[in-house]
């Protein structure tokens, strides 16, 4: 049985020169793209661009007009804003109960 000869630096280079030319034949016979697709991709990708942009400045806005809407009900309802310490407790508790549902998994 004859032993592993590690390949030299010249068959490394060989090998690496053959897959580069196999490559290149590979790209040269791959047919030309259209140009009228890629205009017509690009126009696609805009339109998911704006549909994107739109549904989240949708979104956006959704957020503000409730915040805007619970401020009115409060400022309506003569509640007082919640201080700090409360803004914190509340969200203590959330987290509690965020941490609570996941370590029961």
């Amino acid at each position: 049985m004859t032993a592993y000869k590690e390949p030299g630096f010249q068959d490394r280079i060989a090998v690496a020169t053959r897959a580069r030319e196999s490559a290149i034949a590979r790209l040269k016979t791959r047919p030309a793209t259209d140009p009228a697709q890629l205009v017509a991709k690009a126009k696609k990708a805009r339109e998911r661009e704006a549909a994107l942009a739109a549904r989240l400045a949708a979104i956006a806005e959704a957020r503000l007009q409730a915040k805007a809407e619970k401020l009115a009900k409060q400022i309506a309802q003569d509640v007082p804003a919640p201080t700090e310490a409360e803004r914190k407790a509340i969200r203590d508790a959330r987290y509690a109960a965020r941490k609570a549902r996941t370590s029961s998994h």
